[in-house]
């Protein structure tokens, strides 16, 4: 089995002094992926650099406490690809690789556009250089698992208020018709979709900090593991952990029946 975590941590820092480690350590994921350090590596402690005795890869941001993305690998990647090549985007650390054979776990941190109009014009231009990127992926031949926060939810069905938030940032229109693309057109599959295709609330990952909003479940699943065809279709079981608080997102667990065998490594 292949057990991929993914979670972002909204602030690496924080998620640690509210236990996020035992947790992790708990779950004996074979990957962890994490978004949204807001940590440079001067900032990682040892425990960080080498949790639980795995191997811990991390794409910084330039600009100091803001984004960021890690990857904790229980077998050492054969290679591990920092960024997309694409000069805005690297410099924020959106996108890391570890390539195990022929599979490949990426952890993905795609722009918010809530703040401000220009972060959503970002958003979009992020969204264009991407696509290409996961057209070419889907079609390597490659079992590829693209594992973050992808800040949009793609169908009513994915958070509470889908009628109020049509407008908003993570729910626009052209933001849902990407992600339709990325399923229908690029060949990929939302693993959590599949498993449970009609889930509502027990699929949340992220939830406002105003309004008792996580009190109350007043969420939206942000937070995706989308996989090519082959390795989607040996996914099992999927969970969103809410029983403790790491950050603003929870956690979500996906299994996979796929094993670190010569026949997959070769």
């Amino acid at each position: 089995m292949l057990r991929i975590i993914t979670l972002n941590l909204n602030g690496v820092r924080s998620a640690w002094n509210k236990g996020v480690l035992p947790w992790l350590t708990a779950q004996k994921a074979d990957v962890v992926c994490l978004q949204e350090l807001k940590a440079q590596h001067a900032d990682l402690n040892a425990e960080m650099t080498a949790p639980d005795g795995m191997r811990a890869y991390y794409h910084v941001a330039e600009k100091k406490g803001y984004s960021g993305v890690g990857l904790w690998c229980r077998r050492p990647p054969d290679q591990v690809i920092e960024g997309l090549g694409n000069a805005e985007f690297d410099a924020e650390g959106r996108y890391l690789q570890a390539d195990f054979g022929n599979l490949s776990v990426i952890s993905l941190y795609l722009p918010s556009g809530s703040s401000s109009p220009e972060r959503q014009e970002a958003k979009f231009r992020f969204m264009a250089v991407f696509y290409p990127h996961l057209v070419a992926l889907a079609q390597s031949g490659r079992d590829v698992v693209v594992c973050g926060d992808w800040n949009i939810a793609h169908q009513p069905i994915d958070l509470k208020n889908w009628k109020s938030n049509q407008k908003n940032s993570g729910f626009l229109p052209e933001e849902r018709a990407w992600i339709s693309c990325v399923l229908d057109e690029a060949g990929w599959c939302d693993t959590y979709r599949r498993l449970y295709p009609e889930a509502t609330d027990e699929g949340y990952t992220w939830w406002s900090n105003r309004g008792q909003a996580r009190a109350k479940n007043v969420g939206w699943r942000l937070d995706y593991q989308l996989a090519t065809t082959g390795i989607a279709g040996t996914a099992i079981e999927a969970s969103v952990y809410k029983a403790q608080r790491f950050s603003d997102h929870a956690p979500m667990t996906v299994d996979y029946a796929w094993a670190f065998d010569p026949k997959n490594l070769s």
